[in-house]
């Protein structure tokens, strides 16, 4: 794949008639919901949406960074009605659903590390407020939600096989961590309630490792690794390889995933699908980190003991993904890294505070 391939359908320079754009038309003056939608995926989602001419309501709590993270994503700008709430409100979840056409329920306690620390905040998130999400959507008249799933759903695959296991959405799901566990249950209320005879279509994206310009880190998390380690080499410190750097991920670009998950609202084979969202394409933690070390010449690894809940990995499956969002990524994770890496050298800035006094 490569970053100047044809934004097209299926990633292959198709024709325009074909292209995501084009596609995503039938999303005109629709009223589309989307929870968690001030986050780093959702503000880009919201962003194609606006475009699409659509109508869009965001609801977010806004506090899932430290200081004024939220302002990088920028989805104030967009266009789109931000209401600052929780989808733990049963109240205002009615209010904004009632009479929209879509929602994606993207918001969650979305880290792995936090989850296993506070599984309680986890439950509530994560399982208590999907409940409510699923009850009201179902309740009303929307043509499909998108739940957001993760490819944590996996964990560490078959433990039979040695190296980068392929993750196939039909295989046996093996969570090893909280956030996992919540994200399998978000999935399996999601087809026993929108399953049957409510009118409302379902599909489940299950994202592989979502990384790309504005994403920081958070304090006390092991995840978004080309931040992380973007960052600690920046700042002058060693990029930690937690277990050596041997974890195997999938490395999807925040762009490709919002397309992706744009196309989920309309294509009619995802209705009661379940996709990965990935390159299809392994890179180990460590690979990652050599491609970042050539543009900070000071740049060294440091190994540190690997994270309880911090699968293995794998990567995607695209085969579903191709045929019914007729699909692919166009972003690779050499040209996606080297867009991080400018993007963090031209804003200095967003360097969390907390992240540079921990340097000092």
């Amino acid at each position: 794949m490569s970053e100047s391939a044809n934004n097209t359908g299926i990633g292959t320079g198709t024709g325009s008639a074909d292209t995501v754009a084009a596609r995503l038309e039938k999303l005109r003056d629709a009223r589309v919901v989307v929870t968690g939608g001030g986050g780093l995926v959702g503000s880009r989602l919201v962003a194609l949406l606006r475009e699409a001419e659509a109508e869009v309501t965001v609801l977010d709590r806004l506090d899932a960074y430290p200081e004024a993270a939220h302002t990088l994503f920028g989805v104030e700008k967009l266009g789109a009605d931000v209401v600052v709430g929780d989808i733990c409100d049963r109240d205002v979840v009615r209010r904004l659903v009632t009479g929209a056409d879509y929602v994606v329920h993207a918001a969650a306690y979305a880290d792995v590390a936090a989850c296993t620390r506070r599984p309680d905040i986890a439950f509530r998130a994560n399982v208590e407020g999907t409940q409510v999400v699923l009850e009201e959507t179902a309740a009303s008249a929307v043509r499909r939600l998108v739940l957001i799933s993760s490819a944590a759903v996996y964990g560490d695959g078959d433990p039979g096989i040695r190296g980068p296991q392929v993750f196939h959405e039909d295989q046996q799901l093996l969570p090893v961590s909280v956030y996992a566990n919540s994200k399998l249950w978000a999935e399996h209320q999601t087809r026993l309630l929108l399953g049957g005879t409510t009118g409302t279509e379902y599909a489940v994206l299950r994202y592989f490792s979502v990384y790309g310009d504005p994403q920081i880190p958070k304090p006390g998390s092991h995840s978004w690794m080309v931040a992380w380690l973007s960052m600690q080499a920046r700042l002058g410190r060693p990029m930690q390889l937690n277990g050596g750097g041997v974890q195997v991920r999938d490395l999807v670009h925040v762009e490709d995933v919002a397309a992706a998950t744009a196309l989920a609202l309309v294509e009619d084979g995802m209705a009661g699908q379940t996709v990965n969202v990935g390159t299809g394409v392994p890179t180990s933690v460590r690979e990652v980190g050599e491609l970042i070390a050539p543009h900070f010449p000071r740049s060294r690894f440091v190994t540190t003991p690997r994270p309880a809940g911090d699968p293995l990995g794998g990567y995607a499956a695209t085969e579903r993904c191709r045929e019914l969002l007729r699909w692919a990524p166009r972003i690779d994770v050499r040209a996606g890294v080297e867009r991080y890496v400018r993007w963090l050298s031209d804003t200095p800035q967003a360097v969390p505070e907390w992240l540079t006094e921990s340097a000092a």
